[in-house]
């Protein structure tokens, strides 16, 4: 006799023991998904003490909200939103709000090979780190996380011209930090 599981109905029931709080779960979750989202909390930290922070309390939003979650779509994605979304709200917590002067900004291009193909991850995440939060956020927001300006102007309670004028500046000092890496 020939025994088939439903992965289907395996994801279901997995979820039902999460929103049960049965630790075997809550723990697989939490391991399956660790060291992505802690790459997701280190882009927006100091440092990797305040990006555990992070990542714990968006786990703990992930746990009190996964009865939301809709099986058959991507567990890793919905978790992936909830990460991020904690980055951006610890940001906005500590974050003191400064308007920059657009004026100010400039265009920051190089014609220099780019960053990611002469450096390491764990070195380009390091220049990250030493961003002033402000530059840091809207630089992930925008770089990697994809978002638009207005989109960023409207979580971060800013301006759109605030939102360009901090990641033209933060691409602005990720050049200079990278060009001292190279000396």
């Amino acid at each position: 006799m020939d025994l088939v599981i439903n992965i289907e109905n395996q994801e279901h029931s997995f979820i039902k023991a999460c929103v049960n709080q049965e630790k075997w779960a809550q723990q697989k979750l939490y391991e399956d998904h660790f060291g992505v989202m802690l790459g997701i909390c280190l882009r927006y930290a100091n440092d990797k003490e305040e990006a555990m922070d992070v990542l714990h309390e968006g786990f703990i939003k992930v746990f009190r909200n996964i009865g939301k979650y809709k099986p058959g779509t991507s567990l890793s994605a919905w978790i992936r939103r909830i990460i991020i979304n904690t980055s951006i709200d610890y940001y906005r917590k500590r974050a003191r709000r400064r308007t920059e002067d657009l004026d100010q900004a400039f265009d920051a291009k190089s014609k220099a090979p780019d960053a990611v193909s002469q450096y390491g991850e764990k070195e380009i995440l390091q220049c990250i780190q030493r961003l002033s939060p402000a530059y840091r956020t809207v630089f992930n927001m925008y770089v990697i996380e994809g978002y638009s300006h207005r989109e960023i102007a409207d979580r971060l309670d800013i301006s759109e011209s605030t939102s360009r004028s901090n990641l033209v500046k933060a691409r602005s000092k990720l050049q200079v930090m990278i060009g001292r890496r190279k000396v």
